[in-house]
């Protein structure tokens, strides 16, 4: 309910905007935008051609909202909207914010104007923007916010509160980090137990040392497991000699598996990677697809071989050829769905090294459970409607059918398990991959099955 609510709210802010656009009521339009919540602006931004987007960017002011809209916003779309933008105005915008929300912004525009913005900040900020943006794209350095609230293990808890309330600016101050005389990073207290505690009790005293931390190079899906794990509002970033660089904060994490869950469903999907496939134009959607599409295009050339050297057993019985289209299918599905649950396990921590085996003999189980299931059901069928061709019709279906679907199971088991291994994406082994070799593995075990009973 509440669902349809807010797409309704969405479609009738979405409607307004678009009149007042028609009408070029710029006065209407600032009053609108001002009430309108950035995130909710940013949802019906994409409903805009090019013009309305630039004629609405033109009438935000240069504050924190016009700022929190844009890293809302999707690279492609910053980047729309900031080419024609003067530096001036775009290092204005970001002059005020975070570390991170000022690296993606300028992450998605080209080195050029990048590099002119950033020549336009003040130079400690300048240095922190550069070194940021130094680290990989996809790691926790490049998603880090730098201003953190850190305190001395000495630092008695009225004293924590009362700096605290003098420090406006730190990023999300959930969680004290507590550092030594060197300003590693001993451990971290929560706000709660700062509150709770006696006043002239020591940081030290109550820090939990245990802290998990992750390093600037870090992977941002690993960050984001961590997140979700033990439900952590912020990670700590640290270098090699534990001194805190910065904090990775759930707001972000959530944006990661978001951005990593869509990641994963094009490739499974065999469309690439590219988020913002959506907003190509043909040409380039279709060029991120022909090399996926490619394999599909040579497994439909063997299995076609295949099927050519079993011309005698087909031109004998053509009654077979009817129950191609089936073995293909039932094998290609079942291969897919254990893909999926493999690389979401994988993407989820809930497949480590400890379960694998447990998790691939699980998996087999299902598939010879479903198998035997289809194969009766379709060998029954096929039984009954060919029984005068040949009664053991239904037998070579019903165990074509059987194999064909514990075979597939075993292919999309353990094929993103072997990725893994191998430091490859495992989100890349499904699609075409699985489905193309089930299709030529179905194919061959259900005519050499029916050349070893039909004897033909």
């Amino acid at each position: 309910m509440k669902k349809e609510i807010f797409k309704h709210e969405i479609i009738i802010l979405k409607n307004t905007f678009l009149r007042l656009l028609r009408r070029h009521a710029d006065i209407n339009l600032i009053k609108l935008i001002k009430k309108t919540h950035p995130a909710d602006l940013a949802i019906v931004f994409r409903y805009f051609d090019e013009d309305q987007q630039h004629e609405v960017f033109s009438l935000m002011k240069n504050n924190e909202h016009t700022l929190e809209f844009l890293t809302e916003l999707d690279d492609l779309f910053i980047a729309n909207l900031l080419k024609i933008e003067n530096t001036e105005r775009i290092a204005n915008l970001i002059q005020n914010a975070s570390t991170n929300e000022q690296s993606y912004i300028l992450g998605a525009l080209n080195n050029d104007q990048a590099e002119s913005v950033i020549n336009k900040l003040k130079s400690e900020e300048k240095e922190e923007i550069e070194e940021i943006m130094a680290y990989p794209e996809d790691s926790a350095g490049a998603l880090m916010a730098t201003d953190v609230f850190t305190l001395h293990k000495n630092t008695t808890c009225q004293e924590a509160l009362r700096t605290l309330q003098d420090h406006k600016e730190a990023e999300m101050v959930f969680y004290i980090y507590i550092t030594e005389d060197d300003n590693s990073l001993v451990g971290i207290a929560s706000l709660r137990a700062l509150a709770t505690t006696n006043p002239e009790i020591k940081l030290k005293e109550i820090m939990v040392k245990n802290v998990h931390k992750v390093r600037p190079e870090t992977d941002q899906e690993e960050v984001a497991q961590i997140v979700a794990q033990y439900n952590y509002l912020a990670v700590p970033v640290v270098d090699t000699d534990n001194i805190l660089l910065g904090i990775v904060t759930v707001d972000d994490v959530v944006d990661v598996i978001r951005e990593e869950a869509t990641e994963d469903f094009l490739q499974m999907a065999g469309a690439g990677k590219d988020r913002e496939i959506l907003l190509k134009s043909s040409w380039e959607n279709a060029k991120i697809r022909i090399p996926w599409l490619l394999a599909s295009w040579f497994g439909g050339i063997i299995a076609s071989y295949v099927i050519g050297n079993f011309e005698n057993l087909l031109e004998n019985i053509i009654v077979l050829a009817s129950f191609i289209p089936i073995i293909i299918g039932m094998g290609g599905n079942i291969g897919t769905q254990s893909s999926t649950i493999i690389v979401r396990g994988i993407a989820t921590g809930r497949i480590t090294i400890g379960n694998q085996l447990a998790t691939i003999l699980k998996e087999l189980k299902a598939g010879l459970i479903l198998g035997v299931l289809y194969g009766m059901m379709l060998g029954a069928f096929a039984w009954f409607r060919f029984i005068d061709t040949n009664p053991l019709i239904g037998i070579v279906v019903g165990l074509s059918i059987c194999s064909s679907m514990i075979i597939a199971t075993g292919v999309g088991t353990f094929t993103p398990l072997a990725l893994r291994k191998l430091d490859i994406d495992p989100a890349i082994a499904t699609g075409p991959f699985v489905t193309t070799s089930i299709d030529i593995l179905g194919v061959f075990l259900y005519f050499l099955i029916a050349e070893l009973l039909l004897q033909i």
